[in-house]
């Protein structure tokens, strides 16, 4: 059964991204005169959350407001987000949000393979775009056939909605599809599309529950950071590669 797309998460997965958005959350909070400030800690329970608006939304519900002040407070969410949207944007382009370790190798092994690239993710097509464009250079979206973002479903991750419509769009079927992803919200959303899913968790989310997953690895691996010890067993040339990713599909359909 021969592997003919790959669909990439965004963030955590293509970049640790989640420390510009953070700041972005905390800077947009006081722009909006908010005396509000995401931890480290307390951002990652927020991570539970998927999707921007629905994050601020499901932190405010945690603050016991009185109803005039809260419901004032909803009513801006929209224009805080689309503040974060633009501050996480400036601290991207400015090069705070690298790709992740052997991203880069993958993609070019995917391009060279003939094996077609999309996106399923949470984050807005800005987002998306500031991320690629800067760690890519211009063009970078082109590398991707179908990008899906977090507005084009009702329900986000950990819904399946977003990988039924890349594969919609695709045309393919999710036999011959295998997502990539770092958190357990990802995970359960490509393997309710049917996906054959890798995960490669983030200092965010290495706590969470990745039982389900196929593959679970530290990262891609590349030729200076190579995975080791049992992860390298995984992978030829301690690299997870176009070549191994296909025998773990093959392997896993003709098991199931």
């Amino acid at each position: 059964m021969r592997l003919q797309a790959l669909i990439f998460d965004v963030d955590g997965t293509l970049a640790d991204t989640e420390e510009a958005h953070r700041r972005a959350f905390n800077a947009a909070f006081r722009e909006h005169g908010l005396d509000w400030n995401w931890s480290k800690p307390e951002y990652a329970e927020l991570l539970l959350t998927t999707g921007g608006k629905e994050r601020i939304a499901a932190y405010l519900r945690t603050r016991a407001l009185a109803p005039e002040k809260d419901l004032a407070i909803r009513e801006q969410i929209a224009a805080i987000h689309k503040t974060k949207t633009a501050l996480y944007a400036a601290m991207v382009t400015n090069g705070e949000a690298p790709l992740r370790d052997g991203v880069v190798r993958l993609l070019d092994e995917a391009r060279t393979a003939g094996v077609r690239l999309a996106i399923a993710t949470t984050t807005t097509f800005d987002n998306i775009r500031a991320l690629l464009e800067t760690n890519l250079g211009k063009g970078a979206l082109e590398r991707f056939e179908v990008i899906g973002a977090g507005d084009q479903v009702a329900l986000k991750k950990p819904s399946p909605d977003i990988y039924r419509l890349v594969l919609q769009r695709l045309e393919l079927p999710a036999a011959n599809c295998v997502a990539i992803e770092d958190s357990a919200n990802g995970l359960a959303a490509a393997k309710g599309a049917g996906l054959f899913t890798i995960v490669t968790p983030s200092y965010w989310t290495q706590g969470e529950d990745f039982t389900a997953a196929d593959l679970l690895l530290p990262t891609l691996g590349s030729a200076t950071r190579p995975l080791v010890h049992r992860a390298a067993m995984l992978a030829r040339n301690s690299v997870l590669g176009i070549q191994e990713i296909e025998a773990h599909l093959m392997s896993a359909r003709m098991c199931a």
